[in-house]
């Protein structure tokens, strides 16, 4: 049933994952914030372990945050009011409205339907957001078609209903079968679902677009649905992805003498991987995810990531052999570092007495004399922070996040980052206390070869960045580079969102979305 809000409404839905509904909105939420338009995001659930946290310390999807970011807004949990946060195939961390609501398998969570509290905090959280709206742009999840799922779904229909939106259907045709896809799609649905969809993209296209043409003109012949057109496959696109699928097979860069080469270990719950994103554009940095020890050979610095399952991926870098790896690296005189999960896996023990994991405890890696017991309590917030590690390279700013269940001893050694006050929630979980009354974060061993810390994001901030790499470049006896040029990869990075936009625009006839939302809204 439709509610009186503010807001109109368009629903970008997908034949399945992947597909990119995520940028087609960030796109589209980019063209109407440029053209005057207050517009917001909305991804009902979300199933992803690359999260971000709002500056109330709220945790969302990072995909929606992006879509904020589009919208010259900031990221806010009504823009996803629930986040699944896999811990293993059949079972995920719920986060509701931004904090941890229960641990749910999926029968006890697909079996709680649209009459559960879960689905009055997607409605409360729509109508807060359209109460300060002209637009909202929703993204689905997965196939619009999930035929098995209909009477219990929470992002795509039923949210389709509740902002009575109309509906923008994606196709990928990268993957091959885009008319089944699309034609398939629109065959299972409803025939009240089907009068909602107002236009078909076909997205990730490769090659010449004439060639494309009959099937563009079969897909509006044979569904009577516009086809408003085909984006093709932006190369060197740099926008955070929601998730990490196929992560491995698009960062691969070949190691290098005359670069910085950065191994970050593929675990398989890995989350946030977006912390490397600007490593990745850094001109002198060859950065790939090793699934094997023999991929890491060659890197002057090995990274083990943020996990979901800490726990799970340290037994499983041991079955892997990268136990071993990582210690003759480090002998080697080479540079390891623990972020978050990879931060906990670092040191001598990690117990979890209550179960927030798997339960019992497990040997680290032994490469920092620290503890670490899981906490119910996740700790979440955003950070400003001083790094205390680098300070032979002179002061060094940190901005970043973040989001753990853990509690660390530090053991004997240095810090690595003080927090300043006020900086995160639940700042006595962290160990120490900074001069002026902050806290202090992570551990760095004396011969400053091994750290770690829970800070997400670490690498965004151009001076601490370019500060680290220079580290590893004199280490390797290259000489240092100067500081302008991380700071133009970020500024190149700001354009990319108009950039995208603009690639949208070119390639997509949005008349059909324009019109309907102009009636709607007035404008």
């Amino acid at each position: 049933m439709a509610h009186a809000t503010r807001a109109r409404a368009i629903a970008v839905l997908g034949t399945g994952s992947d597909v990119g509904k995520s940028l087609v909105v960030a796109g589209l939420c980019r063209l109407l914030h440029r053209a005057g338009i207050r517009v917001a995001p909305f991804k009902a659930q979300n199933m992803s372990l690359n999260s971000f946290v709002t500056s109330e310390g709220g945790e969302i999807g990072r995909a929606q945050a992006l879509q904020a970011e589009a919208c010259g807004l900031a990221p806010h949990v009504d823009m996803n009011p629930i986040l699944l946060k896999p811990e293993s195939d059949a079972r995920a961390q719920v986060v509701v409205q931004g904090k941890v609501h229960s641990t749910l398998d999926a029968q006890a969570y697909f079996s709680r339907g649209r009459n559960s509290t879960l689905f009055q905090a997607v409605r409360s959280s729509y109508e807060r957001l359209a109460a300060h709206s002209d637009v909202i742009v929703i993204e689905g999840a997965g196939s619009a078609a999930e035929v098995n799922l209909r009477d219990r779904d929470l992002v795509n229909w039923a949210t389709v209903e509740l902002a009575d939106a109309r509906v923008v259907l994606v196709g990928d045709i990268d993957r091959g079968g885009v008319f089944a896809q699309v034609i398939g799609t629109l065959d299972l649905i409803t025939p009240e679902e089907r009068a909602r969809v107002c236009g078909l993209v076909i997205n990730k296209f490769r090659g010449d677009r004439a060639l494309f043409a009959d099937g563009v003109r079969f897909l509006h012949e044979r569904t009577g649905i516009p086809v408003l057109g085909v984006l093709p496959f932006l190369r060197d696109l740099t926008l955070d992805q929601e998730d990490s699928l196929g992560v491995e097979a698009r960062h691969q860069a070949a190691f290098a003498d005359d670069r910085v080469n950065i191994a970050v270990l593929l675990l398989p719950h890995m989350s946030n991987f977006t912390d490397f994103n600007l490593l990745i554009q850094e001109a002198d940095v060859a950065l790939r995810y090793v699934a094997t020890p023999a991929e890491a050979a060659g890197a002057d610095a090995v990274i083990i990531p943020g996990s979901k399952s800490t726990l799970a991926d340290l037994a499983y870098l041991r079955a892997k052999g990268f136990d071993a790896v990582v210690r003759d690296h480090v002998h080697r005189g080479r540079e390891l570092l623990g972020i978050c999960g990879g931060y906990q896996m670092l040191g001598s023990r990690i117990a979890d007495p209550d179960g927030v994991e798997t339960g019992g405890q497990a040997t680290g890696l032994e490469l920092l004399q620290i503890d670490t017991i899981m906490m119910p309590e996740k700790i979440t917030g955003q950070v400003d922070a001083s790094a205390l590690h680098l300070q032979d390279e002179g002061p060094v700013s940190v901005r970043g996040y973040v989001i753990h269940m853990g509690r660390t001893d530090s053991g004997p050694h240095r810090p690595c980052f003080h927090l300043h006050r006020n900086a995160v929630q639940s700042t006595d979980q962290f160990h120490g206390g900074g001069p002026d009354g902050g806290s202090l974060d992570g551990a760095v061993r004396e011969d400053g070869l091994v750290w770690g810390t829970y800070l997400h994001g670490l690498f965004d901030r151009p001076e601490f960045r370019r500060t680290w790499l220079n580290r590893l470049r004199r280490r390797k006896g290259l000489v240092p580079v100067e500081r302008a040029r991380s700071q133009q990869v970020n500024d190149t990075q700001r354009h990319v969102l108009d950039r995208w936009a603009d690639h949208v625009e070119q390639h997509l006839d949005l008349t059909p979305i324009w019109t309907i939302l102009r009636s709607q809204t007035g404008r």
